[in-house]
């Protein structure tokens, strides 16, 4: 090739790489500008991971605490008995994840799945008698991950809150065993702690180990989450209890989008992977959905965000909690973000939520 037409065909190459360089710094500009005007509203503080190809290809953290904001941050710390941390956050900062922990929690569960020692159609009364002589032995462990065992659970809050006080996992499921039915299961969806918590207690018995240790064995070791735990409290929380961090959390989405993989040892069979991405909500009646949650569906654990009906082929996954933090995974453009927040005001949430993800779409395309 002539000196000369090398040097075209060299810039034939180059020019669209920079111009596609240009115009990802432009997106990622419009993602610094969206955190530090959105920061204030989600509690003061956030940092914002992604994932793509390999790498963290986006991490930022905002500060903008207002004195109101660092004041009520330090009654909460010391109601819990710890000393307020008002500084930004960074990926190693721990903070519990509330609702982002049923992700976790459904993974575990699907490890049995894996293993052989539990079916998804198994019913619960196999393991737990008590529900059975409550009349809530036929519930199938796949109902108890998708929030279609028919109990009429209180609250959120209030559940959480009652459940701290238990000391036994037994005492748990007693508690959950009086609560009344609202419908048969399978046949209405509500979002409560009560199914994770079933589960949780399921795979206690089928093991002899508690849920604390389970999760550390065959998720938290693995895919080195080594900040992250269910309080190591008397009973572990399934449906909110988890503490975790941005670098940890993100650990276990790249397993995630990667169909059960992380550094070449297989956590999840992708069949299990696949189960918890399908939505179970079709025709079904809603009882009670977060308002955060938008009208989307449900599968094992997490939101199917783009509404798809029976498909294992869900386009992106998402396990938002109650304190504000949003992770999920994009699969059709491979990626997987995480936002931590910490912010209990949820009016607008889903909003911010979708506005985010369509900004990241944007950057990564």
């Amino acid at each position: 090739m002539h000196p000369k037409q090398y040097r075209h065909y060299a810039l034939f190459l180059i020019i669209p790489a920079l111009l596609a360089i240009h115009t990802q710094a432009q997106s990622f500009k419009k993602l610094d500008n969206w955190m530090e005007e959105n920061t204030p509203a989600l509690g003061g503080r956030s940092l914002l991971l992604i994932y793509k190809d390999g790498q963290i290809v986006y991490s930022k953290a905002v500060n903008k605490m207002s004195p109101k904001q660092k004041l009520g941050n330090r009654l909460i710390a010391r109601r819990q008995g710890k000393n307020a941390n008002i500084e930004d956050y960074d990926v190693n900062t721990r903070q519990p994840i509330a609702s982002c922990s049923k992700w976790l929690s459904a993974a575990l569960v699907m490890t049995f799945i894996d293993d052989g020692s539990l079916t998804l159609s198994d019913t619960v009364g196999l393991y737990l008698p008590v529900l059975t002589a409550h009349g809530k032995g036929g519930i199938t462990i796949s109902q108890c991950l998708s929030h279609l065992t028919g109990i009429n659970a209180p609250p959120l809050k209030e559940s959480l809150a009652g459940m701290k006080q238990i000391q036994t996992m037994d005492e748990a499921i007693e508690l959950i065993a009086d609560m009344p039915m609202e419908g048969k299961p399978g046949s209405v969806f509500h979002y409560s702690n009560a199914g994770l918590q079933i589960a949780g207690a399921v795979i206690e018995k089928i093991s002899g180990k508690s849920f604390e240790t389970l999760f550390a064995e065959r998720i938290a070791k693995p895919l080195g989450m080594t900040n992250t735990d269910f309080g190591k409290n008397k009973v572990a929380l399934p449906a909110g209890g988890a503490y975790s961090t941005p670098n940890d959390y993100l650990n276990f989405l790249v397993m995630i989008l990667n169909k059960g993989m992380f550094k070449g040892k297989r956590i999840l069979s992708e069949k299990s992977i696949n189960e918890m991405q399908v939505n179970r909500l079709n025709g079904l009646r809603i009882a009670y959905s977060p308002a955060e949650a938008g009208g989307f569906g449900y599968g094992y654990g997490e939101w199917i965000m783009d509404k798809t009906t029976g498909s294992a082929n869900a386009r992106a996954v998402s396990s938002p909690g109650l304190f504000g933090s949003f992770p999920w995974i994009d699969n059709e453009k491979h990626y997987a973000a995480f936002l931590m927040t910490y912010n209990l005001r949820n009016k607008g949430r889903n909003e911010k939520y979708q506005e985010l993800k369509t900004l990241v779409d944007e950057a990564l395309q």
